[in-house]
């Protein structure tokens, strides 16, 4: 008899169960359904507050469900938003604070739009939030302190914004955060020593920022760290340490600071691992730790402008190395042997870039240059003590676009071999003491865009080979021996544009017409040689010219009455020359600011207006037929009456022409 009552028991005891399901069955239905209506109201409140030039927004309506809308993507099981993703999609205007209702949000990327206004707090009531991407924007303000709330982030990226104030410590708690970017932002003060407990950080990136202070040593205990990036700010003091000791470093950047102090010794062990390191424009002195030889996986090592000093090591494990930027610092010992450490990068066959200019090196260049990897492109040994010659073997760094040793003690003939470098653009050997011809072979740089050969001790004459450089844009030849006549070639190059300098050296013979053809130069610097006859009409059509330089030559008769119309003239020296007949009143409507007219053979009255108003930006001495103008001159006054009778004679000379 009690079996029956037991089995009715349990019979009555599952239908409560599965009533019981049924119920919750859609009390959840119902959660479901009202969770899915807020978050269809919060994208639509996120719509209102933006302009969607490309419409990418148009499906946001009523004609299909939320999941179905453009760049959103919901769970498969509760069918929330989890994902908005309106990456570079030109959307512009504030994000409404209803975001902080997407409450099931994982990831946000809202980057490379034109989003303003300051961040929303908001964000930091999405807990289960994991990536946000707001980089590449106009967002204002601070960065909120509650996004510390966001307990799952993983990265946040709000690098590239106008964001200011100051980096709040309770970032610091954000222990799942494995990418933290901020760079060129507008962010002051120290970074929070809390930083330090960003346990799993493997990328932070601040450059470009007004943060000052010292670096808290805190930052070393990121044992996971492989990507610090503080460059151009403010940070002062020394480098620390303990940065040095985290193995797991691959890129370092702190260059654009104001730190001072050495490296330590045995960086290149601590830091094995180390791919890229930038330590330019600061204080940093001592020697390069020998060391860094360790760091076989270095690809860039850019250690410019600092007070380094002492022997450069060897480079030689290093076979990726793709940077070598050394310049300006104190490197080099003043000895026959301080370039032998390119001999070191031999190894490196994927080499782009040498740069030690601005340092101490003496003695030749090594002839294992030529062994240098064929990938070369930027090769600067400027404004050292270097010595010697310029090795012929150059020629085999056959993808050299940029060569500058100016300002160095090479000497000897410039190698014809440098005519093979045909991917050439920039060309500096000034101020050395090369002597010999212009090689032939620089003809054949077709690719040349800037080349400078002055302050050496160069003969023969121009080339008229140069003339094949159609893409020059600036040529400077200026302070050598050269002579003979400017070849027409040169002055038929159209395409220079910044200067063109031959002056101080011994060219003889007249100034082509062809200078006519140099209708975009800004400055032509033909003064200290020895060119004569009358200056051409054609310069006329050098309507860019700023600047005009022809003093000391034996140019002779009138200025040019075409030179009026170059109205961008701003400094004009004839000096010291044998030009003759009256000062030109168009000089007057001209824009000039300088005007040297000294020691010629001018005669008649001074014009009063324009640049003749200054006594300090015009000179008119050693013109002893000159008169009149403002009393600041010192010139005899004027007898009109013979002024009258000269100017009627020369008008019947010119009607009787």
């Amino acid at each position: 008899m009690d079996l029956p009552n037991r089995d009715w028991g349990l019979s009555r005891s599952f239908s409560c169960l599965i009533t019981i399901i049924v119920l919750l069955g859609g009390v959840l239905a119902l959660v479901e359904a009202g969770g899915d209506e807020t978050d269809r109201l919060a994208l639509l409140e996120f719509k209102a507050q933006i302009a969607d030039a490309d419409r990418v927004l148009s499906s946001w309506n009523d004609t299909s469900h939320i999941c179905d809308w453009y760049g959103v993507t919901c769970g498969r099981r509760h069918r929330r938003v989890t994902v908005l993703d309106l990456s570079s999609e030109n959307l512009s205007g504030v994000v409404s604070p209803h975001i902080g209702n997407l409450s099931f949000l994982r990831l946000v990327y809202l980057d490379n739009n034109n989003f303003r206004s300051e961040i929303q707090p908001h964000f930091g009531r999405l807990f289960r939030l994991q990536q946000l991407f707001l980089n590449n924007n106009s967002f204002g303000g601070q960065i909120p302190s509650n996004l510390s709330h966001c307990s799952n982030l993983l990265i946040l990226n709000l690098g590239i914004n106008m964001l200011k104030g100051n980096l709040s410590p309770e970032l610091g708690s954000l222990s799942k955060l494995q990418i933290f970017i901020s760079q060129m932002n507008g962010l002051m003060g120290n970074i929070p020593l809390s930083f330090g407990n960003l346990s799993s950080l493997q990328a932070f990136a601040a450059a470009s920022n007004n943060l000052g202070g010292m670096i808290p040593e805190t930052l070393g205990r990121l044992r996971n760290l492989n990507f610090l990036s503080l460059g151009n700010n403010k940070f002062v003091g020394m480098i620390p340490i303990s940065i040095f000791n985290v193995s797991t470093m691959t890129i370092l950047d702190v260059a654009g600071n104001q730190l001072e102090g050495g490296l330590p010794n045995n960086l290149g062990f601590t830091l094995s691992n180390l791919e890229r390191i930038y330590l330019s424009n600061n204080h940093l002195t001592g020697p390069i730790p020998e060391s860094i030889s360790n760091a076989s996986n270095l690809v860039y090592i850019i250690i410019a402008v600092n007070n380094f000093t002492g022997k450069v090591p060897s480079f030689s494990k290093m076979r990726g190395l793709y940077c070598f930027e050394f310049s300006e610092n104190n490197l080099g010992s003043g000895q026959s042997a301080d370039l032998d450490f390119l001999c070191s990068l031999i190894n490196s066959t994927k080499l782009d870039t040498i740069g030690i200019k601005s340092n101490a090196f003496a003695g030749p260049i090594p002839d294992c240059i030529s062994n240098l990897s064929s990938t070369l492109s930027w090769f600067v040994l400027s404004h050292n003590d270097i010595s010697g010659t310029l090795p012929s073997g150059i020629e085999n760094l056959i993808n050299l676009e940029s060569l500058a040793m100016r300002g160095n003690n090479i000497s000897r003939n410039i190698p014809s071999e440098i005519g093979n470098l045909n991917k050439l653009k920039y060309l500096n050997l000034g101020q050395n003491k090369f002597s010999g011809q212009i090689p032939e072979s620089i003809g054949n740089l077709r690719m040349l865009t800037k080349l400078m050969l002055n302050s050496n001790n160069l003969h023969g004459s121009i080339l008229s080979s140069l003339g094949n450089c159609q893409n020059l844009l600036l040529l400077n030849l200026s302070t050598n021996d050269l002579g003979g006549n400017i070849p027409p070639g040169i002055m038929g190059l159209s395409s220079l544009s910044i200067y063109l300098d031959l002056s101080r050296n011994s060219l003889t013979g007249s100034l082509p017409g062809e200078v006519g053809n140099l209708k975009n130069l800004g400055i032509l610097s033909l003064n200290g040689n020895k060119l004569s006859q009358k200056i051409p009409s054609s310069i006329s059509s050098c309507r860019s010219m700023e600047q005009l330089y022809v003093q000391d030559n034996f140019f002779e008769g009138p200025l040019p009455l075409t030179l009026s119309s170059m109205r961008g003239l701003q400094v004009l020296n004839v000096s010291n020359n044998r030009l003759s007949g009256q000062i030109p009143e168009y000089l007057e409507l001209l824009n000039l600011t300088n005007l040297s007219l000294s020691y010629n053979d001018f005669e008649g009255a001074l014009p009063t207006g324009g640049v003749f108003r200054s006594a300090i930006s015009t000179s008119v001495v050693g013109n002893k037929k000159l008169c009149g103008g403002l009393p600041d001159f010192q010139l005899p006054k004027c007898d009109y009456k013979e002024s009258k009778q000269r100017r009627i004679s020369r008008t019947a000379k010119v009607m009787t022409q």
